[in-house]
């Protein structure tokens, strides 16, 4: 029987392993090793598909198993990073007592997150690009928001609804039928590829400041105005094209 064929599915696997530790760190309270843990099963799942093209050992069960660990990695960890933090919120007085059942609305992030992939599965037509957002990307939104704890999420009693009011936008981007573009390229030059270039110039640019003002940690919290860029910059493509 050939190693090879297994590759794939044991990097999955690993991406799985990862989603599985940052929902562990994101459960008690430590949000920034819950992203790196995230960040390390995006790595994993960038090579799994990789290896399995290059080896030719694609497979209906490594397809199955790719979405059962993306969930886990990019739908319940970033839904349990949200979780905690909802617990430890400024709230509204009148909203004290539902301090121990609003934070399980995060979950619904798990479950579109599951519900985006399964679609991913079965849509033809997201080969060269997306119909709603990644799962990765969603996952990097929520993760690095909530390390970087802008002051307008902590220290504002008004903070829970602007989250909540996120929680069910980035859910519905999840499964919606907006179009975005992916880093995929047919070729090099810079006609045709502007879009993409900006947005990969911009996403170096806000990544190294924040390295430079808060050093490794700045790595961690520098992904979510990119994300916000890149749901924006998709969003005005999509109404220039109508």
């Amino acid at each position: 029987m050939s190693i090879k064929k297994h590759i794939p599915n044991t990097i999955t696997c690993c991406n799985l392993i990862s989603g599985c530790i940052a929902t562990s760190f994101a459960f008690g309270g430590n949000p920034e090793m819950a992203l790196l843990w995230i960040i390390i099963g995006a790595i994993f799942d960038f090579f799994d598909g990789m290896s399995a093209r290059l080896l030719h050992v694609s497979s209906p069960i490594g397809k199955e198993l790719d979405s059962l660990a993306d969930d886990v990695t990019f739908g319940v960890a970033p839904a349990t990073i949200v979780f905690s933090q909802l617990f430890v919120m400024e709230y509204p007085e009148f909203l004290e007592p539902l301090r121990p059942w609003l934070p399980y609305v995060a979950f619904i992030i798990a479950a579109c997150s599951a519900l985006r992939l399964a679609k991913f599965n079965l849509d033809e037509r997201q080969t060269t690009s997306f119909i709603g957002v990644p799962t990765p990307a969603n996952a990097l939104f929520w993760g690095s928001l909530v390390v970087s704890s802008p002051s307008w999420i902590t220290n504002q009693s008004w903070s829970i609804y602007l989250v909540l009011a996120l929680i069910f936008i980035t859910s519905f981007l999840l499964v919606c039928e907006l179009p975005l573009f992916a880093l995929k390229f047919k070729q090099w030059s810079f006609k045709g590829n502007e879009v993409k270039y900006s947005f990969v110039g911009f996403a170096i640019a806000v990544l190294a400041v924040s390295v430079a003002a808060e050093g490794a940690r700045g790595f961690l919290e520098g992904w979510w105005p990119i994300i916000l860029m890149y749901v924006l910059l998709s969003w005005m493509m999509f109404l220039k094209k109508k």
